[in-house]
């Protein structure tokens, strides 16, 4: 099996939220993603081209709108 390559360089990725269960795909640089998983440094400044969204799938297995649900936004101003 051949893992498909965009123009710049990025693979596919499959992340499943644990909470609804859908399965994202991000496209990760394997080089950057081999350097996080191994703690070669943050996510954010190992992938920034990748949203904040993306980014809280790969850590936390959690999609936005379940994030979002779970956590809501807060409305309380000071």
């Amino acid at each position: 099996m051949v893992a498909h390559v965009t123009e710049n360089g990025r693979m596919p990725h499959d992340a499943e939220c644990k909470y609804c269960g859908i399965v994202y795909t991000v496209y990760v640089d394997p080089v950057d993603f081999a350097a996080w998983t191994f703690g070669g440094g943050f996510i954010q400044d190992l992938m920034p081209y990748l949203s904040a969204g993306e980014r809280e799938l790969l850590i936390t297995g959690t999609c936005g709108s379940c994030f979002d649900r779970i956590f809501g936004l807060d409305t309380d101003e000071e």
